[in-house]
């Protein structure tokens, strides 16, 4: 049976989902407490989207396949949240309907970038996952650079390349907004996204809002198709994956084959 988990953690103690030998991971904590909790050697897990280290979430999905769930899928999640550290936690279990590839079968991946560009808005008690940023920003000025970046493009200027890894992304929505306590937080919706991505986009935008750039510099950049060395990537504990999206039950088959054919 395949077993979906929809999954929480603050990044900044651990090196990103993937397993690795001799750091702690959010892929390698959750494998060993499912397989202590489970008593069995070992427990592959696939997740929506592998967030870099220091990325937090709130809306990660995974899935695993066990051969049996004898004790049912509430009792997982309780005993699986009595072993994990507390910044790991397991918000729900439940059997995935037939068809069901928490990354394949993604219909999207919603991120937030949360930013304090003025003193009063520095709180230290979220220091941990909003940008402190010593400058005022202009989030009309980042809107509209926005706009040049949406929709399916080649976002190898924005991306760190991987050998066989295509870059070719569709963003389906990038916008700024206000928050009511004047926090200023950029929401980034995409079927997909390649390393570094989100931070990169981010970085070039506040390089927008800051005046330093033209608003259409960003369109700029993405329309080389290749790394500019002239876009900071943002810190990494400003972002959070908030929630990925899935199609109905008798589509998530469908889905899976689609995602799997080869952008070009």
């Amino acid at each position: 049976m395949r077993i979906r988990l929809d999954v929480a953690y603050d990044g900044a103690g651990f090196h990103g989902w993937a397993a690795q030998p001799g750091l702690r991971t959010v892929e390698g904590e959750l494998s060993l407490a499912a397989a202590t909790v489970l008593r069995v050697p070992e427990v592959s897990l696939t997740c929506a989207g592998r967030t870099d280290s220091g990325v937090h979430a709130r809306g990660q999905v995974v899935h695993t396949d066990l051969d049996a769930l004898p004790e049912g899928t509430q009792r997982l999640a309780r005993r699986l949240n009595g072993v994990l550290a507390p910044d790991l936690r397991i918000l729900r279990a439940q059997e995935a309907p037939e068809g069901f590839d928490a990354r394949f079968s993604a219909l999207w991946r919603r991120y937030a970038y949360r930013v304090a560009d003025r003193p009063e808005l520095v709180d230290p008690l979220r220091r941990g996952h909003v940008l402190a940023w010593p400058r005022p920003l202009d989030e009309v000025a980042m809107d509209v650079a926005s706009l040049g970046l949406v929709g399916q493009h080649d976002f190898a200027s924005f991306c760190k390349q991987r050998e066989g890894a295509t870059t070719i992304r569709t963003l389906l929505d990038l916008h700024w907004e206000r928050e009511a306590d004047g926090l200023l937080v950029a929401h980034v919706r995409a079927d997909a996204f390649c390393h570094s991505m989100v931070r990169a986009l981010v970085g070039a935008l506040l390089a927008v809002g800051e005046g330093r750039r033209p608003a259409s510099w960003a369109a700029e950049v993405l329309a080389a198709a290749h790394r500019d060395p002239s876009v900071a990537v943002a810190p990494a504990h400003g972002l959070t994956l908030e929630e990925v999206g899935y199609p109905v039950d008798a589509e998530l088959g469908a889905r899976v084959e689609i995602t799997r054919a080869r952008r070009a």
